[in-house]
């Protein structure tokens, strides 16, 4: 584990971290939520009442804390709250607008003073969002008085070393979500990677990378930005403590970790499914050209119905914009007992939710499918520098935070693909780089654009897109290309 180094030391101490344990011991942390219930967010009422102080003042998640105070009523009992916020992204069925925090605290423990009005508890800093949090003494609805413990950042890697292609783990605890320590970013051996975000796990991201590039010592940079870019010199900014992190992975001698095929990739789950309406889809997601069926009940028996099929056209470049029509996918004959079945091939069209609906003689029977994307093999896996390959998907999606995927080659962002105009269906060409050997691209979702302005992370790989993506649920995608060494001339 390491943990950020201030500004007021040396970068190259900040490579001696990479192996240094920690000064503070630290034990298995609680989540926040499983410090004890949701407390109430007590108001200060005729002033402050005793004095607080927990020891450490600072440390990751995971340190033991004690928390002494003095100055209050004797021989009563109080509540020890620990207090934090909640995330979530701010989308609407196509729109992002950003990010909302909601504060909210948790009884760490009910105390009860002596009969000189001193309180004592100890408990484990819980892995949450990072930096400053009120520890608070509350005695129902008024707030006594409170104390600050900073919760310190850190990174590991869950293997140190391992062949070329070998998914690098990374985990980070206590990234926040207060402007300046909400958005962090990844650099591999200097190159851009992309970003990190936390909003729904409350401060901990858990990723992978591929290990790639030459046998030998790399290098993994964790550093914070606002503004797309990494910034690379925060010492030197308004705000000069921000943590800058460092670890070394090593890759070592032997055959090469390849990413499964490309058709083992699709989701086999989707969080994000919308509730089922009165046609229910089975399964109620698929994939282009996937086979589908709707079933619905309480038609008139012996009738012939056509299950109609909703999707958008459009995009966000022309000043156009986009339209919503229907067009009739599959046709059913009702039985005696009033059930139809409609079945149908997943159209070639945007990925995420369709609308469903049949026309019952008067009124709409409604519902809905879900289309997740999918990749095909490359075009061509290996060959010399130079050699073109495409990389081609389909069932994209068309909201702000689903139109496009960023393209990453051996860890170094290489742009971004929309799937709106072409409905879904993205072909991106490749040329193949690097030394002879073998090099990986990863597509990753990210979001397109919205109303947000701080922090500006539009159009870059969100490397947390499995456990924080707004809005939809979406995968990666990765690819392995064999550089060969080219021919001598005049073969």
């Amino acid at each position: 584990m390491t943990i950020g180094v201030g500004h007021r030391r040396r970068w190259a101490l900040a490579c001696a971290l990479i192996a240094l344990p920690l000064a503070t011991s630290v034990q298995a942390a609680p989540r926040a939520a499983e410090l004890g219930p949701q407390a109430t967010l007590a108001e200060p009422a005729g002033g402050y009442v005793g004095r607080l102080a927990v020891a450490p003042e600072r440390g990751p998640a995971g340190t033991p804390l004690n928390v002494t105070g003095e100055g209050f009523a004797p021989e009563q009992q109080f509540d020890l709250v620990w207090r934090t916020v909640q995330g979530r992204w701010k989308v609407t069925a196509a729109e992002y607008y950003g990010r909302e925090y909601t504060p909210i605290a948790y009884r760490i423990a009910t105390v009860s003073s002596d009969r000189n009005g001193r309180v004592a508890a100890s408990f484990t800093a819980p892995e949450d969002f990072g930096f400053l949090h009120d520890i608070v003494v509350q005695q129902g609805n008024r707030l006594l008085t409170q104390t600050a413990f900073k919760l310190d950042m850190t990174v590991k890697l869950a293997a140190e070393r391992g062949p070329i292609g070998t998914p690098i783990a990374i985990e980070v605890q206590g990234i926040g979500w207060r402007e300046l320590e909400g958005s962090w970013v990844l650099l591999y051996d200097n190159k851009f990677t992309g970003f990190l975000s936390t909003v729904t796990t409350n401060g901990t991201a858990r990723f992978t990378i591929p290990a790639t590039g030459h046998a030998g010592l790399h290098i993994v940079e964790i550093l914070h930005s606002d503004f797309g870019s990494p910034y690379r010199n925060t010492q030197q900014s308004p705000v000069p403590d921000r943590p800058q992190f460092k670890l070394g992975f090593t890759i070592t001698p032997g055959a090469p970790v390849l990413p499964p095929p490309a058709e083992q990739q699709a989701q086999h789950d989707v969080r994000s499914l919308p509730p089922a309406g009165e046609l229910v889809a089975a399964p109620a997601f698929g994939h282009v050209g996937h086979p589908a069926v709707v079933k619905g009940a309480d038609f008139e028996g012996g009738k012939s119905y056509k299950l109609n099929w909703t999707t958008v056209t459009g995009n966000r470049m022309s000043g156009a914009g986009w339209e919503e029509s229907s067009r009739v996918i599959a046709e059913a004959k009702a039985d005696a007992g009033g059930r139809a079945e409609f079945r149908f091939n997943v159209p070639d069209d945007l990925g995420g939710q369709h609308g469903l609906w049949v026309d019952a003689g008067g009124s709409k029977k409604q519902g809905s499918y879900w289309i997740a994307p999918t990749a095909f093999p490359l075009s061509v896996a290996r060959g010399p520098v130079g050699t073109t390959f495409t990389i081609h998907l389909k069932g994209v999606g068309w909201t702000e935070t689903a139109n496009i995927y960023t393209v990453v080659y051996d860890n170094a962002i290489s742009g971004y693909a929309c799937a709106f105009n072409s409905q879904g269906d993205v072909e991106i060409f490749m040329q193949a780089t690097g030394e002879p050997g073998w090099h990986f691209i990863d597509l990753y979702p990210a979001i397109y654009k919205g109303k947000e302005t701080r922090p500006n992370n539009f159009r870059l790989p969100q490397l947390t897109y499995a456990d924080d993506h707004p809005g939809e649920d979406l995968p990666r995608f990765r690819f392995a290309f064999e550089v060969t060494a080219a021919n001598p001339v005049g073969q």
